[in-house]
């Protein structure tokens, strides 16, 4: 599918110097050349006012089949707090998308205890880049387990067995979940409180793996963050003759309009109001005027090019040009043509230069550009200096996965809103986060909204769903005012989710 070639790009400080370091002997050595398992170190952040010491795993976890041949060794980061009994603490496994992205932008992003130095817009700094303290880390309320699926960041296939086993989404919920049962077990995790926290493609893997660990491994979890989410590729995917994610995209057109003061000056004063409105819009003019395709009347298709023009910022020839159906790489070109840029996709607050105006859609996404820098030079560097981890191998920010492996949807849609509901159905207690950027396009904020009330839940499971909104866009976590205030919201979800009043 489109859609997923293009979410491989989504989809996104140091406070005390380390008091002690452990090294574990290597297992497999022609594995890991520079010689190390697992390293453990020591260190300390302060969140909200309190110093929280912690301890950092970082190493590989080795991955077996049912005859007990070694497969693949799996790399995590672990972060545990100190002087807290595991068994009432939270443990929280993550990881980003793609399918082939490593966990690096949740790591370095917002989640972990330190975080790439940015502006405070998100726009990165001039390099060489820095890493500080993150004040905003989850770990005053979770200990974090950061992911890398096979093929991504240091995780590899065991020698002499083929990755291709490990790139697909049943394969790969398989692989992820035998690391989160395995990981329980070496770490003495059954009895803590459970989250899983996916970002784009992970919130994909997310909510197929809350179905996969209750009915595989009997593994009931307290909570699931889906950060930027994507359910149902249906809602998602441009293709023609599927006109749903045309309608489910205007608000996100209109949002980056509104951004870029595109709009009416009617439009211009209150972004929530006129998001209202689009979303109306969406849903029923604009809707209906696809549904009924041929049989549109010329009257009325130029009625909804007027409102549509209305609401996207877009001049009404060019959305009669396009037949009502404006995609959105022809979006991202099109808003700024005049003023000589391009707009992100992961994050339309970003502008760019192509080589010429005339191109019908961009050349690179700006917004991913700010961010694969700092984010690839910040990982390596803080695994050398902090972690005491030396790898020789790369640590690879985008695995080469490719063709994922769909054939479990053959001529269908992925759509993992129906595992998501069943999870929920079987276990009352399971609590979802939903974390949205109103400029992200990779993962639109209305389509994830759809497919949640097109899971058809009763009114006590979808009150288990709570939805949460930045003006920002894919990685909102840049973004240091939707930082602020996704941590909020994050300390008040796990409050919810443990019933800790």
């Amino acid at each position: 599918m489109k859609v997923l070639s293009q979410l491989m790009l989504s989809c996104l400080f140091s406070f005390a110097a380390l008091s002690q370091k452990t090294i574990v002997p290597a297992v497999i050595p022609e594995l890991i050349p520079s010689g190390v398992e697992v390293t453990v170190t020591h260190n300390s952040v302060t969140i909200e006012g309190k110093q929280i010491a912690y301890t950092a795993h970082a190493g590989y976890l080795n991955l077996k089949n049912d005859t007990g041949k070694l497969i693949a060794k799996v790399f995590f980061t672990y972060y545990k707090k100190d002087g807290e009994p595991s068994g009432k603490r939270p443990v929280t496994f993550t990881f980003n998308g793609g399918p082939g992205s490593s966990s690096v932008w949740l790591h370095m992003g917002g989640l972990g205890p330190k975080r790439v130095l940015l502006q405070d817009d998100g726009l990165a700094t001039a390099p060489p880049y820095q890493y500080i303290n993150n004040e905003y880390s989850w770990l005053n309320k979770t200990d974090l387990v950061f992911i890398d699926p096979v093929s991504t960041g240091f995780s590899r296939a065991a020698s002499g067995e083929n990755a291709k086993q490990f790139h697909g989404y049943v394969e790969d919920i398989s692989s992820m979940g035998s690391f989160i049962r395995h990981f329980l077990s070496r770490y003495e995790r059954w009895g803590s409180p459970k989250y899983l926290a996916g970002e784009s493609y992970g919130t994909t893997r997310a909510a197929g793996l809350s179905k996969f660990l209750q009915d595989r491994y009997r593994i009931f979890l307290n909570g699931i963050f889906l950060i930027s989410a994507v359910l149902n590729f249906g809602t998602n995917d441009y293709y023609v003759g599927n006109d749903l994610p045309r309608a489910l995209y205007i608000p996100s057109y209109t949002a980056a309009a509104w951004y870029h003061k595109k709009l009416a000056p009617a439009l211009q004063v209150d972004l929530k109001r006129t998001l209202k409105e689009a979303e109306a819009f969406a849903l029923g003019e604009y809707a209906s005027a696809l549904l009924k395709g041929g049989w549109l009347t010329d009257a009325d298709k130029d009625a909804v090019a007027t409102k549509m023009s209305y609401y996207t910022g877009l001049s009404k020839e060019f959305c009669l040009q396009n037949n009502l159906r404006v995609e959105e790489g022809r979006f991202w070109k099109e808003l700024r043509r005049k003023d000589g840029l391009i707009i992100g996709r992961l994050d339309a607050r970003f502008t760019g230069r192509d080589l010429d105006d005339g191109g019908e859609t961009f050349s690179f996404d700006p917004s991913f550009a700010n961010i694969d820098g700092p984010f690839t030079a910040t990982i390596n560097d803080y695994f050398q200096k902090e972690l005491n981890f030396k790898e020789d191998n790369g640590y690879n920010i985008f695995g080469d996965v490719y063709p994922w492996n769909y054939g479990n949807v053959q001529n269908q849609f992925l759509n993992v809103a129906e595992s998501l509901r069943d999870a929920m159905a079987k276990n009352p207690a399971l609590k979802v986060y939903v974390g949205c950027g109103y400029y992200d396009f990779a993962t639109p904020y209305f389509t994830a909204q759809f497919d949640v009330e097109h899971m058809l839940l009763r009114p006590e499971q979808r009150k288990n769903i709570q939805f949460y909104f930045y003006e920002a866009g894919h990685m909102y976590y840049i973004n240091k005012p939707s930082l602020e205030q996704s941590k909020k919201d994050v300390d008040a979800f796990f409050n919810w989710s443990t019933n800790v009043q």
